[in-house]
């Protein structure tokens, strides 16, 4: 690993130390990417982690995914169709993220059906605020099933109803 070509006075390897500093990530964390697969390192003869630069590339995109939700399951199985050592490139970037699009704007509908609904009834009957017995009379939504119908519901559960914007009369 120590032997790759790159400009000048710019380490091609990285200790563990400074892949930390270089992408804001704990050492301890940097140890549970490697151990979920997500980097790899190589060991020196001293039995100490040296990473590629490209790990630096592969964790900022592990951060970015994260950041905007995207679930560390799904973050290791796009970086499993790259190649163990590469770095994600912008195309890379584009093709992953474009399949994580819809999911991402499904939780933003949620999150602006939350916002704009955050004072009033959730629908899970928890609540006893004056309009819980005018939005959900004899706790009806209990009979669709746990937690809060008006908000979690989605459309692609089967049997479920749509998240509502409205409540229905019954």
């Amino acid at each position: 690993m120590d032997k790759l070509p790159g400009p000048v006075g710019v380490p091609q390897v990285l200790t563990v130390g400074e892949l930390a500093r270089r992408s804001g990530v704990a050492v301890s964390t940097l140890h549970f990417y490697e151990a979920k697969g997500l980097i790899r390192s190589e060991r020196s003869v001293g039995n100490q982690r040296r990473y590629a630069r490209a790990a630096l590339r592969r964790v900022s995109f592990i951060r970015v995914a994260q950041r905007v939700g995207i679930s560390l399951a799904d973050i290791a199985a796009a970086l499993a169709s790259l190649p163990a050592t590469a770095a994600p490139g912008r195309e890379d970037w584009a093709r992953l993220s474009a399949a994580w699009r819809s999911e991402l704007d499904e939780r933003i509908a949620q999150l602006k059906k939350l916002r704009d609904t955050l004072d009033d009834c959730i629908g899970c009957g928890c609540l006893s605020i004056d309009r819980c017995r005018l939005r959900n009379p004899g706790d009806k939504l209990a009979e669709e099933g746990a937690g809060p119908r008006r908000l979690l519901v989605k459309p692609s559960v089967v049997g479920a109803h749509p998240v509502r914007d409205k409540p229905t009369r019954r």
